[in-house]
Formats: C-alpha cells, sequence, structure tokens
C-alpha cells in the first residue's frame, strides 16, 4: 500500500532575517513564514533563517522544500517512496515494516569515522540532508544543495581592544537568547568553553547558574577539579556524578540503541548522565560549550598541522636532493631522533585533509587485517578520503588554519559532537541549546585574522585573551580534555563490562563484518597491552553491535535486511 508523504515538519527555533518573514512569525506562525520563505525560491529561503532548526514542507501539487541549519543542530531525513518524497527527523523513522535494507559502505564508513556522516545514513535509500543544505523536490526529482558556505575575511591585525568589547558583548546575548525561562543550567567539564558558558549564565540569567559535571575513578580522566574551580569562581549551584564501569554495562545499550543508526563517539555515555542529572534537578534546557574550539582555534591538531606545513617552505630542490634522501632511505632507520624527523617529513608530505587521518584507528590497522574479504568487496574503501576531500573544497578560506575549522564544523561538530549531545539530551528527555554557535559568534569569528585564532603555536589565543580576568588562570592554561571515557582501561579491570565488550565481539564475529582472528586478538592481546588505545576499537565495534542487536537483529552482510 502506497503511504502518503510526509506532513509539514518544523524543528527548532529560527529566526528570520527579512522584517517581513520575521512579522509573520509572530503574527501567523512558523508554518506560514516558512511558505512565504519558499515563494522566494528554496536556496533564498534557507539562507533567510538563523539560528537552529529544520524544515519540511510540502505543496498540493507535490512539490516540497527541506533545509536544516548550518550546524544541522537539527536533522532531517529524507527518501523517494512511489515518486513521492517523504522526510523525517530520524533515519529509521522512514523505513517500512520489515523492508529496509542495511547498507554495507554505510558501516564502513561508520568504522572509519566512528559516525555515519550525511548524506548517507544505515539505510539504502534514506539519505540524510547535510549541514547548510536545502533540497528542492519537483517532478518527482530531489535536488540537494548548499545554501550557505563559510566565508571567511582574513584581515591581517584587528584593533584588540574594541574586539574584545565585542566578542563579550556577543557571548552574553548569545547566552541570553537560549534562556527559555526555566532553571538555568549548563554542562561544566572544566574546559575554556563551559566554564565561559557557565559564567555568562549567571549573567544573563540575572540569577544563580546550575552547573552539571561528570568524573571519573580513573587517574589521568578525571577533570572535576577544573569544574569545581570554575563552580567556586561564579558561584553557581553545583552537582556532580560518578559515572562507574557497572553505570556503563547498564546503559550501554540504551544509549546505543537510541540513535537511528550505529554512533560511536564515546562521549556519550557521560554526557547521557549529565543531563539526566539536570533533568531530575528541573533543568529543561542545558547549555553546552561545544563549537568554541572550532570556531576560534582551539584544537591542538591546529598547531600540529601548522609545523607539518612549515615544510612546505622548504624549497623542492631541497627537499628532493638531500632532505628526504637523508631522512626517509639512509640513516632514520638507525638513529631515533631522525626517525622522528623522518615521521615528520612523512607526514607532512602528504597533503590536507588526507594528512589528518595518518592515525585514523581504521586505516593503521589495516582494512583488510580487520574486515573479512567478503564484507570489504561490498564496500569502496576510498569513499572516506573521497568524501573528505570534497568537503575540503568545499571551503572559500585562504589560510589552512580557516580550511581546517570550516572542515572541523563538518566533522567534528555537525556529525559528531552535536549529535552526541543532542541525542543523549533527547534520551534524557532534556532540552538543549548550543550558545558558541550563535550566528553572530560565527560571523565574528570569520571575520578575526587568522593569527589570533593560532599565535605561533598557541591555540585561540584571542578568545583567552579576550576572556582573561573573566575565566580563572588555571583554565586559561589547562589542556583540553572534556568528558573522555577511560572504557579501555576499565574494561580490562571490571568483570561486568569486560563481558559486556567480549560477548558484544563475539556476536558481531558471527555477522561476517569483522575478521573473528582481529576481534579474539583485540580482546586477548591489544586491548590488555594498550587499553588507552585499543579501547576505541573496542568500542566502536561494541556500539555498533549494539546498536544491530535493536535494530537489525538478523542482519548480516549477505542478507541485508533491516529485520
Amino acid at each position: 500500500m502506497t503511504r502518503s508523504p510526509s506532513p509539514e515538519l518544523f524543528l527548532g527555533h529560527p529566526e528570520f532575517t527579512d522584517p517581513g518573514l520575521a512579522r509573520a512569525l509572530t503574527e501567523v506562525g512558523l508554518s506560514a513564514a516558512w511558505h512565504a520563505a519558499w515563494a522566494a525560491g528554496p536556496a533564498k529561503a534557507a539562507s533567510l533563517a538563523n539560528g537552529s532548526f529544520a524544515v519540511g514542507i510540502t505543496s498540493p501539487d507535490g512539490r516540497a522544500f527541506l533545509a536544516v541549519d548550518r550546524f544541522a543542530v537539527h536533522t532531517l531525513c529524507w527518501c523517494i517512496e512511489d515518486g513521492r518524497i517523504r522526510f523525517a527527523e530520524r533515519a529509521d523513522e522512514l523505513i517500512p515494516a520489515g523492508a529496509g535494507q542495511i547498507d554495507p559502505q554505510a558501516i564502513y564508513d561508520y568504522l572509519y569515522f566512528h559516525c555515519i556522516p550525511s548524506p548517507r545514513t544505515i539505510f539504502k535509500g534514506v539519505h540524510r540532508l547535510p549541514p547548510g543544505h536545502f533540497l528542492s523536490f519537483e517532478n518527482g526529482q530531489a535536488t540537494v544543495a548548499r545554501y550557505w558556505t563559510p566565508q571567511f575575511d582574513e584581515p591581517a591585525t584587528a584593533d584588540f581592544g574594541q574586539s574584545k568589547q565585542a566578542f563579550r558583548r556577543l557571548l552574553l546575548d548569545s547566552v541570553r537568547r537560549t534562556l527559555d525561562g526555566g532553571k538555568p543550567g549548563c554542562f561544566l567539564s572544566g574546559g575554556t568553553d563551559s566554564s565561559t558558558v557557565a559564567g555568562m549564565l549567571g549573567q544573563a540569567a540575572g540569577s544563580t547558574a546550575a552547573t552539571y559535571s561528570i568524573g571519573f575513578e580513573a587517574e589521568g580522566y578525571d577533570e572535576m577539579a577544573f569544574a569545581r574551580l570554575a563552580a567556586r569562581h561564579f558561584g553557581t549551584e553545583h552537582h556532580e556524578y560518578y559515572v562507574t564501569p557497572d553505570d556503563l554495562v547498564a546503559s550501554v545499550p540504551l544509549v546505543a540503541g537510541h540513535y537511528d543508526q550505529p554512533f560511536g563517539n564515546s562521549s556519550a555515555l557521560p554526557a547521557f548522565y549529565c543531563a539526566r542529572m539536570a533533568k531530575e534537578d528541573g533543568v529543561t534546557r542545558i547549555l553546552a560549550g561545544d563549537g568554541g574550539d572550532e570556531l576560534f582555534g582551539g584544537n591542538a591538531r591546529y598547531a600540529k598541522q601548522r609545523l607539518f606545513g612549515l615544510y612546505g617552505h622548504i624549497p623542492s630542490s631541497l627537499r628532493d636532493s638531500l632532505v628526504e634522501p637523508a631522512l626517509l632511505r639512509t640513516v632514520a632507520g638507525r638513529l631515533p631522533v631522525l626517525k622522528k624527523a623522518a615521521s615528520y617529513a612523512q607526514q607532512a608530505r602528504v597533503p590536507m585533509p588526507d594528512r589528518m587521518q595518518m592515525y585514523n584507528l581504521l586505516l593503521r590497522l589495516g582494512g583488510a587485517n580487520v574486515l573479512t574479504a567478503d564484507f570489504l568487496q561490498s564496500v569502496d574503501e576510498g569513499h572516506p578520503q573521497q568524501h573528505q576531500r570534497d568537503v575540503w573544497r568545499q571551503s572559500l578560506a585562504a589560510s589552512e588554519l580557516n580550511r581546517t575549522l570550516a572542515y572541523d564544523w563538518r566533522y567534528t561538530l555537525a556529525e559528531s559532537d552535536l549529535p552526541k549531545v543532542c541525542g543523549t539530551t533527547r534520551l534524557a528527555n532534556i532540552g538543549v541549546a548550543f550558545p558558541m554557535l550563535d550566528d553572530d559568534l560565527l560571523a565574528f569569528s570569520m571575520r578575526l585574522p587568522t593569527s589570533y585564532k593560532l599565535k605561533g603555536l598557541k591555540l585561540r589565543w584571542f578568545f583567552k585573551e579576550a576572556l582573561r580576568g573573566f575565566l580563572p588562570d588555571e583554565i586559561l592554561t589547562k589542556k583540553k580534555q572534556g568528558f573522555g571515557l577511560p572504557f579501555g582501561v576499565w574494561a580490562t579491570r571490571h568483570q561486568g563490562l569486560s563481558k559486556l565488550a567480549s560477548d558484544s565481539l563475539g556476536s558481531l564475529s558471527t555477522r561476517g563484518i569483522v575478521r573473528a582472528d582481529f576481534l579474539d586478538a583485540l580482546l586477548k592481546t591489544h586491548l590488555p597491552s594498550h587499553p588507552g588505545y585499543y579501547g576505541e576499537m573496542v568500542w566502536i565495534l561494541m556500539m555498533l553491535e549494539q546498536w544491530l542487536q535493536r535494530h537489525a537483529p538478523n542482519y548480516a552482510p549477505g542478507s541485508g535486511q533491516y529485520r
């Protein structure tokens, strides 16, 4: 039986830049405002909206318009069925009962990225709209295109004093816009971004902000001391919860099964417990600090890539005749110092963005060593890297740093960190907002000099200097950590967690995706030897199997069946 097209779908809280549409939103509602925007054309309609949103609307003649915000805070999936378009927030809402097909390429992409980047989903024929894109459906044909591409001004310099004042004002305004009238609360890891949000939240709300932090009883993973420092500094109502291995045993199946497709970001578990704590405390919308590193240059890999970029300034004649022969083909194998120099040269020779995947788990282990021959024959191993190269080319930035930031807006934010927070807060039944991704802050970041983001090798220089005196010095100088999960360490010490991992991987070994001998060596040899490193691979494989057990218990690559 043919199903009817999807009804209208409106998610988020868009703000229209056109005065007429803003008035329509207030006077006649969101549906009328979006229909009026669509009348100007789909690309124009999407570009007239700010904020976080997803929209899907249809007309009586079967045409449709879909769009998601610049970071895909709200997601939208779609498929074509019997010449009509259907759309929904989740991919699994578009699957006919018993008729869905798992896409092997999506599983490979998941093992590569630890998520499944849009426009692909785990299901054949079901697509996810990428961030900053719209879809126009007419005469039975769907056209997907970008309506927004980051454009960086990249001035040589700027007035620091004026920029600092504008930045602090924008931060406060962005936090104020996220308030929903309920108890003000935010995640607090003790890092720069979450601490900034916590401090601004108290000012914006005009009352004591509540902060929520997660800790771990594992050396090198617990960041609670910095969270407590920020809470004392800003006088917040502070709440803490220490996640245990028993918590993981109880919640891994729940969190894995909650997503509409496999999702391997291990920070999802602590984020869920933090969100649940806030929900139980009466918060209706929790603020998250995601985005500060990616907008203002805070990730260590930005400095690392700058170092690699210096290699390109050596004259090619000198590299070819002297440097590379000396480092790569002669004494490098015998002297430790030259080994490091040779590794530097080898990585520096790889162009961006491929260079950022030099330590990719799947690539380093080798696809043929991890996956079965039959499964590999059904996928394109080069697809993930081609996907990344295409995204890299889409940036209009002149500097490599800004191109890397825009690249991270897609992969780190839109495809990983935001789904992590949005998915787990939804599971905890609490709203969430991301003030660091405010449109005005985004525009401000794209006007900053490149040197303000990475000054030499100093990460997020402007952000930290502009907030000096507002944030405690100890937080400004600490290393980035966040809600990192000590899964690998715990899995080697806790019987229940070890059993969950081994049972999950044992079940996965029967599906014909991953080699049984690799899984056996992973658990018995690699994980005990290097739990921090190999724990990541155990985690993503365990989460894949837990998702399959919930959504596709009978799946094997040969069958392809969803259920």
